[in-house]
């Protein structure tokens, strides 16, 4: 399943407080954007996932927070920088959009 407009229209709504949102559909996905740079993503199974690295990565994973991982072709797992917004998150925009604004921050 792709992602279709209302998951769109979800993210938008989410972010809003973060500055102008845009989207890119991309592998059945979603890349999120924020005045230009990428902050977010969401899976075609509706994950939504901020990019983190070091201690945001680490409060992410303190949080509840999941590495995006993929299955590569030769049976070994990838993985991307990329951890689950925390569940408390996914409808609280203010929350949401704390650690949307600490990803851009790190970047």
């Amino acid at each position: 399943m792709a992602v279709g407009q209302s998951e769109i229209d979800y993210v938008k709504d989410l972010f809003a407080g973060v500055g102008e949102i845009t989207t890119r559909k991309m592998m059945g996905g979603l890349s999120i954007y924020a005045d230009g740079t990428i902050f977010a993503m969401m899976r075609r199974d509706g994950r939504l996932y901020i990019k983190a690295t070091g201690p945001l990565a680490e409060r992410l994973d303190a949080a509840g927070g999941k590495l995006f991982t993929y299955d590569k072709k030769n049976g070994t797992q990838g993985h991307m920088n990329y951890l689950t917004l925390p569940e408390a998150a996914l409808d609280d925009p203010d929350a949401a959009c704390a650690w949307a604004k600490a990803s851009l921050d790190a970047n």
